[in-house]
């Protein structure tokens, strides 16, 4: 039961206790804390985010689809993040890495009017990978499964 002006923002009660607001406020500053320290990590000289995919050999890229179509693709990538991407190319899109290794990542990303997807890359060599990606685009789902190699330098 409330006991407050607002529904769910006022503190509750159990059983005629009364709503114990320390502990509510160790928990706040956990959270704030552990936020802090996330954050922080990053400028104290780790890794950076999705580090795997900025070794990738820049270049030019075939993309073997695995299944029945079985759909070859050329791609010219300056870095491997553009791989992330496959189906809402060129459109920003927001990101959350999910796993970052230093042989896999896993990212899904929300394109605002768009769709989303969730690709996960894993790396074989700076020049053979295996890309898993799937979601929404113009209203139809999609997946794609498919081993990328790279080819060489990209033609202009």
């Amino acid at each position: 039961m409330t006991t407050g002006k607002a529904r769910g923002l006022a503190p509750t009660r159990a059983r005629g206790r009364k709503f114990d607001w320390t502990k509510c406020r160790a928990a706040t500053v956990a959270v704030a804390a552990g936020a802090l320290l996330l954050l922080g990590s990053g400028a104290q000289g780790q890794k950076r985010s999705l580090a795997m995919l900025d070794q990738l050999e820049p270049g030019s890229w075939e993309l073997r689809e695995h299944g029945e179509s079985s759909v070859t693709r050329n791609l010219c990538i300056g870095n491997g993040r553009q791989l992330i991407q496959l189906r809402h190319q060129g459109i920003p899109c927001r990101a959350v890495v999910v796993e970052d290794t230093a042989n896999e990542v896993v990212v899904q990303y929300t394109c605002r009017g768009q769709g989303y997807g969730r690709t996960r890359v894993r790396r074989e060599t700076n020049g053979l990978i295996q890309i898993d990606s799937q979601g929404i685009v113009s209203g139809l789902p999609f997946v794609v499964t498919a081993e990328g190699r790279r080819t060489g330098s990209c033609r202009n």
